[in-house]
């Protein structure tokens, strides 16, 4: 029997896990059914699904396998270049009416939390401006949301590497975070481990920085070695050949998030912390493979930081 469910609730991002999925179309019931039986994620965070009727059976399948539900429109806004700190009035209009009616789509399914993420960077000068519109971006779709119970959550992505978007390094993600929690307080960010070393961040400070703004945290990978075919935002697997993070840095993260306070051996309620899991299959691996990766890789790494807690470290 596993002791982490105490803790924390484990949660797969499905549609990197199935990325032939991030189009909206495929047999997600049937997906649900091989994560469910799997008997190791407490919660599934999906993207755009294009079918209602697919969205009313995802429901029941998730209700049968007692999964919560978020809802990530990172593949919609990436895929279709959405800016929401854009300086031109119709992009931004634009994104901020595309992703509205995902949160419609995202309410079907029953989701409380949607995650979202900053557009471009426009660069030092520009910057506190694009600031200031993403901010009026936030708070709008976080007025709309509201009608359905939904908070708002931003992940925070590289800026010199892949994704270049805004935010971006976690002292100003915290910044801006904290602005906004001023006028929404459900509103949050989401960080991931597979970001930090494009982010040339490491668990600590970073963590401790955005204290009190964490609404949820990925747990991944990534190449930072130039001319690897792994190179930047690719979400490979722990332990893959030429990647940062594999078992001993998951450990040192997990001991991160005790340290700050993200995690505790004694949660105050019964809304657990989520740690989702963002990986993609890789050239010649399967999704039944990255399923393995994670579970081999969580298993191994719970087993350490139990020790840790009977020792008292």
């Amino acid at each position: 029997m596993n002791t982490w469910n105490k803790i924390c609730t484990l949660s797969l991002v499905h549609f990197m896990a199935y990325p032939e999925m991030q189009s909206g179309e495929g047999d997600f019931v049937a997906t649900i059914h091989e994560i469910g039986k799997r008997n190791f994620f407490g919660a599934l965070e999906l993207g755009t699904i294009n079918q209602p009727a697919e969205r009313s059976n995802i429901v029941q399948a998730l209700r049968e396998y007692d999964l919560q539900v978020a809802y990530g429109a990172q593949p919609l806004i990436l895929s279709q270049n959405l800016n929401l700190n854009a300086f031109e009035l119709q992009p931004r209009l634009n994104a901020l009416q595309t992703i509205k009616y995902a949160i419609d789509q995202a309410a079907e399914i029953g989701v409380t939390n949607f995650v979202i993420l900053s557009g471009k960077d426009p660069g030092e000068t520009l910057r506190q401006q694009a600031y200031v519109i993403l901010e009026e971006s936030i708070l709008n779709l976080g007025a709309y949301a509201l009608q359905y119970g939904i908070h708002i959550i931003l992940e925070t992505f590289d800026r010199s590497i892949d994704k270049k978007v805004l935010v971006g390094p976690s002292f100003e993600a915290a910044e801006i975070a904290k602005k906004i929690r001023r006028s929404m307080p459900s509103f949050g960010l989401l960080y991931d481990m597979g970001h930090m070393p494009l982010l040339d961040e490491t668990p600590l400070p970073a963590l401790q920085i955005l204290q009190g703004t964490l609404a949820e945290v990925h747990l991944g990978n990534c190449v930072k070695t130039p001319g690897h075919t792994g190179y930047g935002d690719k979400h490979p697997g722990f332990g893959y050949q030429g990647g940062v993070n594999s078992t001993a840095e998951l450990v040192e993260f997990i001991q991160a998030l005790f340290a700050t306070g993200y995690l505790s051996k004694s949660p105050a309620t019964d809304e657990l912390p989520w740690l989702g899991f963002e990986i993609r299959p890789q050239d010649g691996e399967t999704t039944q493979h990255v399923l393995d990766n994670i579970q081999e890789t969580w298993q191994q790494a719970w087993a350490q930081i139990e020790d840790l807690i009977e020792t008292g470290e």
